[in-house]
């Protein structure tokens, strides 16, 4: 799926890029497949701002994808590929023999008609849904469980794609997007191929508008404020951080750069053989 550029007639069209959505065959989606998103505006139950930058934006409908997978022992056809506001990836309507629709996230390379199942004796073949004990070691997968029966939770984006490296003992080696290499419970499912809108991370917004349009609001950088109302701000023209060189940090003195934010020790630390940066897992 290419990207599509235009003429630099204005500013903001010079950097601008959209995507062809030439793999998308449904324009509207399914009446019974959607609800309304509602949005906080960043604000809580008290209407207190507690999630900055957020409010405005397009009006979203969440399209309700089945990533259970849990409908079994019937075959189903892909009826089109759709666009989703809330999500990087396509998504596919697919029918059931039995007359049931439900949305799937679209891999690369699911064409319409094409006929896709679920369960352990499906085909390890682009779109099907499987345990990871059935999967053939070294294939691509995506939408995978960490927990048998809860859904898909890792490797949902756009491109995402996770290989299936060995499996010993009731466990699968999986290595993840990141480089990161995880145990995962041989009976969690997982679909065949990678997910569909690889050239989504080469997009450009091109202008501010187009970050309005997704609910995304402005902030002012903390060294352009007072003393008063950021530990960044203050002194004499752009120092850092009034005057004086400091590290830079969140109004509430967090440390925006380095500061590593996920606890030390978790309970899932057991299961990671090696972390994204190629060492072993800290255990206690």
């Amino acid at each position: 799926m290419p990207v599509k550029t235009y003429r630099p007639l204005t500013p903001s069209r010079r950097f601008y890029t959209v995507a062809s959505f030439a793999e998308v065959t449904k324009s509207k989606p399914e009446k019974s497949l959607v609800v309304i998103r509602k949005k906080s505006g960043g604000r809580n139950a008290h209407g207190r701002v507690t999630a900055r930058g957020i409010g405005g934006g397009h009006k979203q409908k969440i399209r309700l994808v089945d990533f259970k997978r849990r409908k079994t022992a019937m075959d189903a056809t892909v009826v089109g590929v759709e666009y989703d506001p809330c999500r990087s990836a396509r998504i596919a309507l697919v029918q059931y023999t039995d007359g049931e629709k439900r949305y799937i996230l679209a891999p690369n390379g699911l064409q319409v008609g094409q006929k896709i199942r679920n369960g352990a004796d499906a085909a390890p073949e682009i779109g099907n849904c499987l345990p990871l004990r059935n999967i053939p070691v070294g294939m691509a997968i995506h939408g995978i469980e960490l927990i048998p029966g809860r859904g898909a939770q890792i490797v949902r984006a756009a491109g995402g794609a996770a290989t299936l490296m060995s499996r010993d003992e009731g466990f699968a080696q999986v290595r993840l997007p990141s480089g990161e290499i995880r145990r995962i419970n041989e009976n969690c499912m997982a679909t065949i191929g990678q997910v569909g809108n690889l050239e989504h991370e080469n997009i450009l917004l091109g202008k501010a508008g187009r970050s309005r349009w997704l609910g995304k609001r402005p902030i002012t950088r903390g060294m352009a404020r007072n003393p008063v109302d950021h530990p960044n701000g203050g002194g004499q023209g752009k120092s850092k951080g009034g005057g004086g060189w400091q590290q830079v940090t969140s109004p509430w003195g967090i440390l925006a750069k380095g500061f590593k934010t996920r606890k030390k020790f978790k309970p899932s630390d057991r299961f990671i053989v090696q972390r994204r940066d190629g060492r072993p897992p800290k255990l206690k």
